[in-house]
């Protein structure tokens, strides 16, 4: 008799610490998000948190995952660490979500993941491309983002040879995300055999860039890598146009959204920002992501963005790998599904990418587009 009851009570216990896993109860699972609905980020953070809720909605609607629905708990941190911290307990201890997915800000991820780990809480590919979100290795870190360091590592030798550059200099914001450009630049200065020949900085959410943009033009710098985000691109490629001083203006996928034409206009022409996935065109776009813009532009009312596809696709790589996962979800049978979770090329150009027990970066590709005439053109593809 007890060899029939002790496997089944073991099978029992079992299905009740998948059915206890915070997050996930019979009928749901819990995601929760952090980004900025309030602070210089926001136009970022609005439309990756619209994408999300589209891939969440699409997903109730075909019934959910094994019987349970998807519920989206977004909080804003208004680009600032210490709220995000606030924001990262409210979302763990209260609201007890199973993973978090797609949190905006290098800083802000940092300071949240603490939190987050104490409670057995997965990072699920946040939204910034800084190597801490995989590195050091941490079971409980997923990364899609192609790292900022080698986004700059990668292009700016190919983009400095085209230019026929000698004199290459460094704009950041001092803090994470500016510290991982600042170090791409310098491994691809090294291996390049120059020196920088000016590194200016600024803090996080300034909007003057007068001196900085003095000190680079002194420096006849003929490149600058800009480790800036919206405005502070804008306002430092619109400084430098009024000064006269037009170098080459390369840039990270930070930098990559339709935000910097729009707010900043012709001047924006001519800048570089290394990227993967592609803003969505519609006038110029395949039938899958023109069908895939109008559910968007239904629910909210505005055209997506590129934001809008990484919040879309994060969503969606999430959903295949809890099915994968099998009806009992927990972290633990999450991770053995990422073990092996290999992502095909999206209708959005973004690279095909892989996960392992070892390997938490999806893909290490990216490419190069450039603003002509106020759109994003892709001219150098994936390898090349």
């Amino acid at each position: 008799m007890k060899r029939v009851l002790i496997p089944a009570l073991l099978a029992v216990a079992s299905a009740a610490a998948g059915a206890q896993a915070q997050g996930v109860s019979k009928t749901e699972i819990v995601v929760g998000t952090i980004q900025d609905l309030s602070g210089p980020l926001a136009g970022y953070g609005k439309q990756a948190r619209n994408g999300m809720q589209l891939r969440v909605d699409e997903l109730n609607e075909q019934g959910g995952i094994h019987g349970r629905r998807m519920v989206l708990k977004v909080e804003d941190s208004g680009y600032d660490p210490r709220k995000a911290v606030l924001a990262a307990q409210k979302l763990v201890n209260q609201d007890k979500i199973f993973i978090m997915a797609g949190h905006i800000g290098t800083a802000h991820n940092l300071a949240a993941m603490p939190i987050q780990f104490e409670k057995n809480v997965i990072n699920f590919m946040p939204l910034t491309a800084a190597r801490e979100m995989y590195e050091p290795f941490h079971k409980l870190k997923y990364s899609f983002a192609v790292p900022y360091y080698e986004q700059v590592r990668v292009m700016l030798p190919r983009l400095a040879k085209e230019k026929g550059s000698k004199k290459v200099c460094v704009h950041y914001q001092d803090d994470d995300f500016g510290q991982e450009i600042l170090k791409g630049t310098e491994a691809a200065t090294k291996a390049m055999g120059v020196e920088i020949a000016e590194k200016t900085s600024f803090k996080r959410g300034a909007t003057e860039f007068s001196s900085q943009v003095a000190k680079l033009k002194a420096a006849n710098c003929d490149m600058v890598v800009m480790g800036t985000l919206i405005r502070e691109t804008i306002g430092t490629i619109g400084e430098s146009r009024k000064t006269g001083f037009n170098p080459t203006f390369l840039g990270t996928s930070g930098a990559y959204t339709d935000l910097i034409p729009r707010l900043g206009g012709k001047a924006m022409d001519g800048f570089y920002a290394a990227m993967t996935t592609q803003h969505p065109y519609l006038d110029e776009a395949s039938q899958p992501i023109r069908f895939w813009a109008n559910k968007y532009k239904t629910k909210f009312n505005e055209d997506p963005t590129v934001f809008s596809a990484y919040g879309y696709i994060i969503i969606d790589a999430l959903v295949r790998a809890a099915e994968k996962a099998g009806p009992n979800l927990n972290t633990e049978s999450f991770g053995k599904a990422m073990d092996g979770m290999n992502y095909p090329a999206d209708i959005f150009g973004s690279a095909p990418s892989s996960f392992t027990a070892t390997k938490r970066l999806g893909s290490n590709a990216s490419r190069l587009s450039q603003l002509q005439e106020g759109r994003w053109k892709v001219v150098a593809d994936y390898g090349k």
